[in-house]
C-alpha cells in the first residue's frame, strides 16, 4: 500500500528512446520495452534549472518559455522569437539567408562542426535578419540563435548584422538585435575580432543618419558581442535574469582578487548600475519594443519624444 502510495508515476517520465535501445535484446525485458517504445514520449516535460518546476514542454511553449514558477526565462531559438514578436509571426523578407562561413584558418573540425549544427537548426549561422511588422511599422530585424555555436560572433555573423544596419538605412527603418552569444568565435581568429569594429562603425553610421537602434540582451551575451553592438543601442534592453559581461565571473575574480557580489553581471545588476536602460520581461517584450519603434517613426511619436526630451533647449 505505502509503495502505491509514494512509488514513482513512470507514466509521466520522459525516457529517451536511446535508453530502451540499451536493453539486452534476449531478456524478457527488452521485448515489453520494444513494445511500448514508441509510447514513451520524449521531451514531454522540462524542470526548470532554477526552481525545479515541472513543466508540460506544450505548456512552456504557450508562456514564451518561462518557468511560471519562478520567472526564469529559458533560451528561444531565432524562429521562436521571431514569432513571438513580429505581426504575422515571421519576416516579410529574409536577408542573406545563403550566407556561409568557411574556414580560412584550416582549423581541425570546424567545417564538420558548422555542418552539424545547420542540420540541428535548420539553420546556416547563428543569426537570422530581416524586414518585419512590428504593432504595424516596418523595421529591421536580427535575431541570434544560440543553439548555433553558441551564436558566436564569426565573420559571416558579423557581415550579416552589418548588411542589416546597411538596409534599415537604405528603407529608413528602425533595427532592433536581439543578442545571444558566447563572444567571438575562435576557429576564425581574427577574421572574428574584426566584426567588433565593422558592426560598430556600421551601427554609428545608421546614428548619423538618426534612425532608431534597439540592442536586447538575452542570457548569455559574452565577449566582444557585449563588447561590441550589443551595447551600442539607442536603448539596451535585457531579459530578466539574463547574464552580460566581458569576461567570466571567475577570470574577473582571480585577476583582481576580490570577491564579486552574487548578482554580479545579471541583467538587475547592470540595470542599477546604469548600463541597461531597462530590463522588460519577455511577455512584455513585443508591446514595450512596439511602443519605442512607434515613438520614434509616427510623425506623432516624434513630436511627443521631442516634447518631453530632457536635452530640448529651453
Amino acid at each position: 500500500m505505502l509503495k502505491d502510495l509514494f512509488g514513482k508515476k513512470r507514466k509521466f517520465a520522459t525516457v529517451p528512446s536511446e535508453t530502451l535501445a540499451r536493453v539486452p535484446a534476449s531478456t524478457d525485458a527488452s521485448k515489453e520495452a520494444g513494445t511500448k517504445e514508441k509510447e514513451v514520449p520524449e521531451g514531454l516535460m522540462n524542470k526548470c534549472p532554477h526552481c525545479g518546476t515541472i513543466h508540460y514542454s506544450k505548456d512552456l511553449e504557450k508562456n514564451l518559455r518561462v518557468c511560471k514558477g519562478c520567472q526564469f526565462h529559458y533560451s528561444m531559438s531565432a524562429p521562436e522569437r521571431l514569432q513571438s514578436l513580429l505581426d504575422e509571426g515571421v519576416l516579410t523578407e529574409e536577408f542573406d539567408a545563403n550566407l556561409i562561413a568557411s574556414n580560412p584558418l584550416g582549423f581541425p573540425d570546424y567545417l564538420e562542426k558548422l555542418e552539424q549544427d545547420m542540420a540541428n537548426t535548420n539553420l546556416n549561422e547563428a543569426i537570422i535578419t530581416g524586414e518585419g511588422l512590428l504593432g504595424g511599422n516596418r523595421i529591421v530585424i536580427g535575431v541570434m540563435d544560440s543553439r548555433f555555436r553558441m551564436a558566436s560572433m564569426g565573420s559571416v555573423v558579423g557581415e550579416k548584422i552589418t548588411r542589416a544596419i546597411e538596409q534599415a538605412i537604405e528603407r529608413r527603418l528602425p533595427f532592433i538585435l536581439f543578442s545571444a552569444s558566447g563572444g567571438a568565435r575562435m576557429q576564425e581568429g581574427v577574421l572574428s575580432l574584426m566584426q567588433m569594429a565593422k558592426t560598430s562603425a556600421a551601427l554609428s553610421r545608421l546614428d548619423r543618419e538618426r534612425l532608431l537602434f534597439v540592442s536586447v540582451m538575452t542570457n548569455p551575451t559574452y565577449g566582444g558581442v557585449s563588447a561590441s553592438f550589443s551595447s551600442l543601442g539607442d536603448y539596451n534592453i535585457a531579459e530578466p535574469g539574463a547574464m552580460i559581461g566581458f569576461a567570466g565571473r571567475r577570470v574577473i575574480e582571480q585577476t583582481i582578487r576580490q570577491e564579486l557580489p552574487k548578482d554580479f553581471q545579471t541583467a538587475e545588476f547592470l540595470l542599477k548600475n546604469g548600463q541597461l536602460d531597462m530590463v522588460v520581461h519577455r511577455k512584455d517584450m513585443r508591446q514595450t519594443l512596439s511602443k519605442l519603434v512607434e515613438m520614434h517613426t509616427s510623425r506623432e511619436g516624434v513630436e511627443i519624444w521631442q516634447a518631453n526630451s530632457p536635452l530640448k533647449s529651453h
